[in-house]
């Protein structure tokens, strides 16, 4: 399709809006405008969601099952997504600060 059809009359705007509004995600324009969200699809989204909450659950199960006289496992760090502040910085991601995290005793609390 030439591009020149919408200038020549050959294509209306409509038309044209409604291709280019449809552009498959690994055209350049998709690329372009989306940067790195235009390489992940739904189904990335759900794995690094499963992971992080799998990571989760892991770090509640150890957070329970440790002693009270050890210090408690670092919190898990979720899976950078494209848009994502600390994906785009080139520092280490921080941890959530004590505060976010929840206590060994309030984890047992929830479970029991």
């Amino acid at each position: 399709m030439d591009l020149l059809d919408w200038h020549r009359g050959r294509l209306s705007s409509r038309r044209l809006a409604v291709l280019v509004k449809h552009m498959p995600r690994d055209s350049a324009l998709t690329r372009a405008l989306e940067s790195d969200a235009a390489e992940w699809t739904v189904t990335d989204y759900l794995l690094a969601a499963a992971v992080d909450h799998l990571a989760a659950a892991n770090w509640m199960f150890a957070s329970v099952n440790t002693d009270e006289d050890s210090d408690p496992p670092e919190p898990p760090v979720p899976v950078p997504r494209p848009g994502d502040q600390r994906a785009a910085s080139d520092e280490e991601p921080e941890a959530p600060s004590a505060q976010e995290a929840p206590s060994r005793t309030e984890l047992m609390r929830f479970f029991t």
